[in-house]
């Protein structure tokens, strides 16, 4: 699994996923599975029995609920995306807060191009009061993506002039758009926690724009790392449209 690592995989107009390192490290030659595996098995100070064996242990450790095993395995990632994504992120404890180095524009300016654009409008649900649904005709939504990236472009030179004039980056800042500013970030995570935000991010009713590196996450790097955890998660965490279905 070492061709994972520095894999980098696009999510939206301008953001991505990278994978930075994981443990147990490819070099090592055990695999992610096989270190939950024995990492179960270490009550007993007992070994592998077999492919067969360490398969049916790990589904019945995911289905039980026996955690503990899967937070052996960590995966770091570089992330690229835009704030009202990492405002969504930020909610997860165990995936942020504890394990996260993050770009500071107090540091670095931003670039002209450093921003979110959405291919779509989307409506707001009519029962949902956190969701959207459906779209805006072609015609609105074209309407509102001018208007968008005048803003930016207008917002973008205001914080030139002030970073120009000698205003400090760190307030220069304010004159940017807030939520669709892009930042990047390093995150790391176990694989217990991330099956528990891959629960809540995967969900249908969660907004696209997180729900697509959520989806990313599990397509492009879970899934090829941990491919017995992750059948174990199919079979028992998503529905059979790869809708996950929460707590």
């Amino acid at each position: 699994m070492s061709e994972l690592l520095g894999k980098r995989v696009d999510v939206l107009d301008k953001g991505w996923i990278e994978l930075v390192d994981v443990m147990p490290h490819p070099a090592t030659g055990t695999s992610g599975d096989l270190a939950i595996v024995n990492a179960a098995r270490v009550s007993f100070l007992g070994e592998s029995k077999g492919t067969d064996a360490d398969r049916k242990l790990l589904f019945y450790l995911l289905r039980n609920h026996h955690t503990s095993p899967f937070e052996m395995v960590e995966l770091k990632f570089r992330v690229r995306a835009p704030l009202l994504v990492w405002w969504q992120w930020v909610r997860h404890r165990t995936f942020h807060f504890q394990s996260v180095n993050a770009q500071s524009g107090r540091y670095t300016e931003f670039d002209e191009d450093d921003f979110y654009v959405p291919d779509v409008w989307r409506r707001q649900a009519k029962s949902n009061k956190q969701a959207s649904e459906g779209e805006l005709v072609p015609e609105a939504s074209a309407e509102f993506l001018d208007k968008l990236t005048s803003f930016y472009d207008r917002g973008y030179r205001l914080y030139k002039e002030a970073v120009d004039a000698g205003v400090s980056r760190e307030m220069a800042r304010l004159l940017l758009p807030g939520f669709s500013v892009y930042y990047t970030r390093v995150v790391k995570v176990d694989a217990h926690n991330l099956m528990g935000w891959l629960r809540l991010r995967m969900a249908g009713d969660v907004q696209y724009e997180i729900r697509v590196f959520a989806d990313a996450i599990y397509r492009e790097f879970f899934s090829p790392l941990l491919p017995w955890t992750a059948a174990a998660f199919e079979q028992y965490f998503l529905t059979p449209e790869g809708i996950a279905i929460p707590d």
